[in-house]
């Protein structure tokens, strides 16, 4: 499954019920509770990323958890595509 091409974005990455150790990447004030992965898509799509999903896919941290990851191609640093897409995440939980 490794794509040397393309950045992995996992739900826990935006999960402000999450702490730094158990996988969140984005800071607390970027992060939502309990992304859902089409929340995740759908940001990641308003951002222009071309995103992939695998919605079975567990992440390294909890294997056993299938909560998907989003597949991005690299364009830029991961770090300005996490802050992007935790943006866009952000501002559609907001609206809703």
């Amino acid at each position: 499954m490794k794509e040397r091409d393309k950045f992995v974005l996992w739900p826990v990455y935006f999960d402000s019920t999450k702490t730094r150790l158990e996988g969140r990447r984005v800071p607390k004030s970027l992060a939502v509770p309990t992304p859902k992965l089409e929340e995740l898509l759908k940001a990641a799509e308003q951002s222009d990323l071309q995103p992939e999903m695998i919605a079975d896919a567990g992440h390294p941290i909890s294997p056993g958890q299938k909560t998907g990851l989003i597949m991005i191609p690299k364009r830029g640093s991961k770090t300005q595509i996490l802050r992007k897409v935790a943006e866009k995440l952000c501002r559609g939980r907001k609206q809703s």
